[in-house]
């Protein structure tokens, strides 16, 4: 029986935003005013569809887009928590689920050498086409009206078990570490011996603490364990080994 390591990428794996972390490629480090304006609530892959041409439009070069993205930073503790993970990988599968693209992570964790503590990466598609310009696309389509119309986390997750499962492979226990609103549906469906793991002072521990003080019949039955740092994981993860 093996255990799951389930992460988000941003503000969880790396201390930032990916998506808002490359505009320091840009001179002035800012968008126009029309680009800006141009979200539309849940739809933010099409949105950076648009930052990534104005990227392109100023002559970016898709190298000095990568070597911007490498210098973000891990949150406090992650890369000794991804090492240990990488040393346990006989006992250890590791997943991310992320709202930032292909492209991104990928550059990031190969930076940092632990690439291969990460299985599998769950992430809206990303490549530069022949004029140098990233396109971003959806990671999937669904019908869940909790998720952005792009992803549901919850979704790809259990997709993810099944075909585990088909391969013969179950889990102990599940660990889904993240931060955002977006993290919130994969939750629901973790089982009483798994642990979601929200990371503190941001939008997930709230909405679970709201949860909590509710008691309804459709609370999570996962243990919830606030975290800070890397290194809390780490030692939650250690104990149960």
């Amino acid at each position: 029986m093996k255990t799951l390591m389930v992460f988000d990428f941003d503000h969880t794996v790396v201390d930032d935003n990916s998506d808002t972390w490359v505009l320091r490629c840009l001179p002035g480090e800012a968008l126009p005013d029309s680009v800006k304006k141009s979200y539309r609530k849940g739809h933010w892959t099409e949105f950076m569809g648009r930052v990534m041409k104005y990227i392109g439009d100023q002559d970016v070069s898709p190298d000095r887009v990568r070597s911007v993205m490498e210098t973000i930073p891990f949150t406090a503790g992650m890369t000794d928590l991804l090492t240990l993970i990488l040393e346990n990988k006989s006992s250890i599968d590791c997943i991310v689920i992320s709202d930032s693209n292909a492209l991104f992570i990928d550059w990031i964790l190969q930076a940092s050498g632990l690439q291969a503590a990460v299985d599998q990466v769950f992430t809206n598609p990303a490549k530069f086409n022949e004029l140098g310009y990233m396109e971003v696309q959806y990671c999937h389509s669904h019908d869940c009206t909790q998720c952005p119309v792009n992803l549901c986390k919850r979704r790809v997750l259990e997709l993810y078990l099944s075909e585990r499962s088909d391969g013969g492979v179950s889990y102990e226990r599940i660990y889904y570490v993240g931060d955002g609103g977006n993290d919130l549906c994969p939750t629901f469906c973790l089982r009483g011996n798994d642990v979601v793991m929200p990371r503190k002072g941001y939008t997930l521990e709230k909405l679970l603490s709201r949860l909590e003080s509710q008691k309804d019949d459709n609370s999570l039955r996962a243990k919830v364990i606030a975290w800070s740092s890397g290194t809390e994981i780490l030692e939650e993860l250690k104990a149960s080994m």
